[in-house]
């Protein structure tokens, strides 16, 4: 499995930080935010990395990561998103470099209690068996997650434990109205965390898209394509996650990381 971490955008919720550098290169606690989805990556298992970038900041990714080996990858490699196209065409900028494999997206601002090492594992074997099948990390809405700001996934209300699941519809960024209306027909929601994984056919996928009312081609789009050919399925993960898209989140992610630490080992069960 390749992995790929989309670090682009303008980042003006955080200005005027962003003003002088990449979002994804802001602090987090005691590193640059970038440096957690890599330490992620590689304590996974994934060796081959491509960071796809953006803006008049790209090149401080090059003089602040280089080659990657002092994360202990094997390969590292950069692309260029021109514009605001958005996750999907941010993702189509890595074909070549994923070369027929397994891929794991992890957007740049999202950081983790626990490292995704099974996930990994678990796609691994899926994609083994399936030729085209996709699988998202995810986290139960509730108190500490305002689902309005992030892709959600809907399911019966019974699944509401399981660890593992299939959705029966992806909304991107639901109002206040559409989650009113969720609650009412008994649904469970589960807010999409930012990391995916997928079999290489995501490439073909992301060519049939068409760009949304912002303007870009959406990553909800591309998994909705899986839920439809019942191939998509949403893993829970334990512990905290975060953005840090946000002067609110920013702050809670980078105490969280100073109390308990990131891209920890999963406790035993």
């Amino acid at each position: 499995m390749k992995g790929v971490i989309l670090a682009g955008g303008l980042g003006s919720r955080l200005s005027p930080l962003t003003q002088v550098t990449n979002k994804h290169l802001l602090p987090v606690y005691d590193k640059p935010m970038i440096y957690y989805p890599i330490e992620n990556l590689v304590k996974s298992g994934i060796e081959e990395v491509m960071v796809v970038t953006g803006g008049k900041f790209a090149g401080h990714f090059l003089s602040l990561l280089k080659n990657g080996k002092q994360f202990g990858l094997k390969k590292l490699e950069y692309a260029y998103q021109e514009g605001e196209g958005g996750i999907a065409d941010a993702l189509k900028l890595a074909s070549s470099f994923v070369d027929g494999s397994p891929v794991c997206v992890m957007l740049g601002d999202n950081i983790y209690q626990y490292d995704i090492a099974p996930h990994v594992q678990a796609f691994n074997k899926r994609a083994l068996a399936k030729s085209s099948c996709a699988t998202v990390l995810a986290v139960s809405a509730g108190t500490s997650y305002d689902p309005r700001r992030f892709g959600v996934a809907l399911s019966a209300a019974h699944d509401a434990k399981l660890k593992s699941l299939k959705p029966s519809e992806v909304i991107e960024k639901p109002s206040s109205d559409e989650l009113l209306s969720i609650a009412k027909e008994g649904k469970t929601v589960d807010i999409l965390t930012g990391t995916y994984f997928y079999t290489s056919d995501v490439f073909d996928v992301c060519q049939t898209l068409v760009p949304s009312d912002r303007g870009e081609l959406e990553i909800t789009d591309v998994n909705r394509f899986y839920m439809n050919i019942n191939s998509l399925r949403i893993a829970r993960i334990p512990g905290w996650w975060s953005d840090a898209g946000t002067f609110p989140s920013l702050l809670e992610v980078s105490n969280l990381v100073k109390r308990y630490g990131a891209n920890l080992s999963e406790p035993a069960k």
